[in-house]
């Protein structure tokens, strides 16, 4: 449902969240080894988010990322929609054109149903929640 590029932004942004206390740096080659993603492609994915204000970053040999308090706030639903649009908890759940609700595909009343409950999901859920996560309850971020 989530485009790869979304999976990794949303895992990354966890990851960066929950590393990030105080203001400390997380350095992109963490980001990418703990996530399972190519360094360059979520290097590229963190500096769209953090030019659209979802984190802070910095240069040199000392940057990284950060997630503040107030960037903790954004919900997984803002990160969703900031990378692949709102058409996951807007469209058609196959993807037709024409379905809408004057004229709706076979699955259009269950799939309305099924997205906004997986809309308002994502929207509850904070970054602020998983930073919250110490330890051995740490999200396991990279895919099997």
């Amino acid at each position: 449902m989530l485009s790869k590029t979304c999976e990794y932004a949303v895992r990354a942004m966890i990851y960066v969240a929950q590393n990030s206390q105080n203001g400390q740096m997380v350095n992109i080659k963490k980001i990418a080894e703990k996530i399972g993603s190519p360094e360059l492609f979520i290097g590229k994915i963190l500096q769209g988010l953090s030019k659209r204000g979802f984190l802070q970053s910095s240069k040199g040999r000392y940057g990284g990322f950060y997630i503040n308090d107030n960037d903790a706030k954004h919900s997984l639903a803002d990160i969703v929609i900031a990378v692949d649009g709102d058409k996951i908890f807007k469209g058609c759940g196959v993807g037709l054109d024409y379905c809408s609700e004057k004229k709706p595909c076979p699955i259009h009343s269950e799939y309305k149903t099924a997205r906004n409950q997986l809309f308002n999901i994502y929207k509850s859920a904070t970054l602020e929640q998983f930073k919250s996560l110490k330890g051995s309850e740490l999200v396991m971020l990279k895919r099997k």
